[in-house]
């Protein structure tokens, strides 16, 4: 199978989500905002960007294609649709 060039974008963008969901920058820090510890505030924005990265990720028929089916954009929305070996959407 062949990478396409925005494919490979992925790769660092998944390693950099997976090294920074654990917030070690704030171990040691006891700081409380707004009732919270700061690594509470940290993992909430953090799934908020995975949550964000994830859609795009999927939008762009990056998913589809790493599954193997051929994904093809719909022109009036722009996001991507799959559609198998011959040829059926789903």
């Amino acid at each position: 199978m062949k990478r396409s060039r925005s494919d490979i974008v992925w790769i660092p963008t998944f390693a950099i989500l997976v090294a920074f969901a654990v917030p070690w920058p704030l171990w040691g820090v006891d700081r409380v905002v707004a009732g919270l510890p700061v690594w509470i505030w940290w993992h909430v924005a953090w799934l908020g960007l995975c949550t964000v990265l994830f859609a795009l990720f999927v939008r762009t028929g990056a998913w589809e294609r790493r599954m193997g089916r051929r994904p093809t954009i719909d022109s009036g929305s722009g996001t991507a649709k799959t559609a198998d070996a011959e040829g059926d959407r789903r």
